[in-house]
């Protein structure tokens, strides 16, 4: 990992907006070795100099349980430090920092992510003098030219990276930061003042005055220039300044928008690889088969147990064009979240969009930490995904893990699950009537014996014998239980029962014969048309 992406790097671009150091030294810390968030509930592998996201510690005597191992620990502030407390942080060398009020564990993980990951970019490669893509170095460098604090955002106002000394500026700066995009409230401000036709139809600077704030006062003046690569519209950079600037700073912050592209068009780029080439990695580990050896060896899972998760979206757009579009690019934001959501738990885990599934690789002892994990990650996004989650399996043998997490998902797609996110061992029946189902349907059997005899009866003289004989053996043969299901007197549905005994030829006290008509009412339409599939 690159020297820029230790733990002082990153103080030097989060804090003191999101931490603030409350012990240690961090220019003697090590490298970070991955980011791991901590969970009580978990025996955790920490990997080693992790970073550790304390979420939910506050007590003395808990800080001290998590100081072993790691490079850092993030608790939430502010931190009651304990001379027991203070005195353990010396020895052990971890820097002990505290994430700001307001600030959500989510965002940290993100920029955190996004931090280690510009840490990869090959240091010789630059644009302007700075790493190509590091958009909190180049924010630095806007900064100091301008002698004002600023925040790189993109199309959608959301903050991609953003400059130190932002304590310089006003509480609508810090806010938009600790959210990580600018308040809902000033866009609409900024909307109505036309602010944002003026860059989409300016190369120049474009100077905003101050915007009020809540308590009634004004917001220090901005400064805006697009970010444009051609005719694209990629983002903007802002300022928070005390007043216009002159002319020549004016106009070296309108140039700076020219190398903010470049770095931009780079980071998609190195993204898009990136993406693609894990796709790869992740689909031939869990496919199996020749190469599948290599790619487990490059995701670096070769030693661990692991779990398979099969992700898809829980509706469909239609056949519309452009709702198709909506659902592809739908897909793969989710598809991203759920990378960054494993990744925060382990820095090893791996998930790419395959087709209209996304498959994650997730090192895990057990299926129930994958299965939390999962219900975790669909709690986060709104309840809008199915999760099926494979069986532990070694790095070498993830197909196996990859078919039941595909079997569970195709259960819970059919419907034939109250479930959201399920193991295999949760929807056992289910998937083994839907594998029998596959069976019949590759064979092209037809429906024979009583049941069939028993729909075609109904159908010619609009009988219910069919529905009638699958209450009776839902309720294991209590009229009374079957007849209310069905809202019939449970004479009449005894007189059904001897009526459909006859028409099926079917013996009820024969259980081979109750056995085959029920799974035969399970895997067929009530029509007798193809199997359920």
């Amino acid at each position: 990992m690159s020297p820029r992406t230790g733990l002082a790097r990153v103080l030097d671009d989060l804090g003191t907006t999101l931490i603030d150091l409350v012990r240690g030294d961090p220019s003697r810390a090590k490298d970070i070795g991955g980011v791991v968030i901590h969970d009580p509930d978990d025996d955790q592998a920490l990997p080693p100099s992790a970073l550790v996201l304390g979420v939910g510690v506050r007590d003395p005597a808990e800080i001290l349980g998590l100081l072993d191992g790691a490079a850092a620990l993030v608790v939430r502030g502010p931190v009651v430090v304990t001379d027991s407390l203070a005195a353990a942080v010396d020895r052990s060398g971890v820097v002990l920092l505290g994430l700001a009020p307001g600030a959500s564990w989510t965002q940290l993980a993100a920029m955190l992510r996004s931090l280690l990951a510009e840490g990869e970019v090959d240091p010789s490669e630059t644009l302007g003098g700075v790493p190509a893509g590091d958009l909190f170095a180049l924010a630095n460098a806007v900064a100091s030219l301008i002698s004002a604090p600023v925040t790189i955002e993109d199309r959608s106002s959301r903050v991609l990276a953003f400059s130190g000394r932002q304590d310089e500026a006003d509480s609508s700066r810090v806010e938009t930061i600790l959210g990580r995009k600018v308040p809902a409230r000033y866009t609409r401000m900024l909307e109505a003042r036309g602010v944002f036709q003026r860059l989409y139809r300016s190369d120049q600077a474009v100077y905003i005055e101050g915007l009020p704030a809540d308590d009634g006062s004004l917001c220090l003046p901005r400064l805006a220039v697009a970010v444009r690569a051609g005719d694209e519209f990629l983002g903007s950079i802002w300022a928070a300044v005390r007043g216009p600037l002159s002319p020549d700073s004016s106009a070296a912050f309108g140039d700076a928008a020219k190398l903010v592209a470049l770095h931009m068009m780079r980071q998609r780029a190195g993204a898009d690889v990136e993406r693609r080439l894990r796709a790869d990695l992740v689909s031939t580990a869990v496919e199996g088969g020749q190469g599948a050896a290599e790619a487990v060896r490059r995701l670096g899972l070769a030693d661990q147990a692991c779990v398979v998760l099969a992700l898809a979206l829980a509706h469909t757009h239609g056949d519309d064009p452009a709702a198709h579009a909506r659902l592809l690019a739908e897909r793969q934001q989710v598809a991203d979240a759920l990378a960054m959501h494993l990744t925060a738990v382990h820095p090893r885990a791996a998930a790419a969009l395959i087709g209209d599934v996304a498959y994650a690789i997730l090192p895990a002892e057990s299926e129930d930490r994958a299965l939390r994990i999962a219900t975790d990650f669909r709690n986060r996004i709104g309840h809008q995904v199915l999760v099926g989650v494979g069986e532990v399996s070694d790095g070498l043998t993830l197909s196996r893990s990859r078919a039941g997490a595909d079997l569970v998902l195709r259960v819970l797609r059919a419907g034939r699950a109250s479930l959201a996110v399920a193991r295999v061992s949760d929807v056992h029946s289910e998937g083994l009537l839907l594998e029998l189902s596959d069976l019949i349907a590759e064979r092209g059997d037809t429906l024979t014996g009583p049941v069939a005899r028993l729909i075609a009866y109904d159908r010619k003289h609009s009988g219910n014998l069919v529905e009638t004989l699958g209450a009776w053996l839902d309720a294991f043969g209590d009229v009374a239980t079957a007849s209310a299901a069905v809202f019939v007197h449970p004479n009449t549905f005894r007189y059904r029962l001897r009526r459909l005994s006859e028409v099926g030829e079917i013996d009820l006290s024969d259980p081979d014969a109750r056995f085959a008509a029920m799974l035969q009412l399970r895997l067929w339409r009530p029509d007798g048309a193809a199997p359920v599939r």
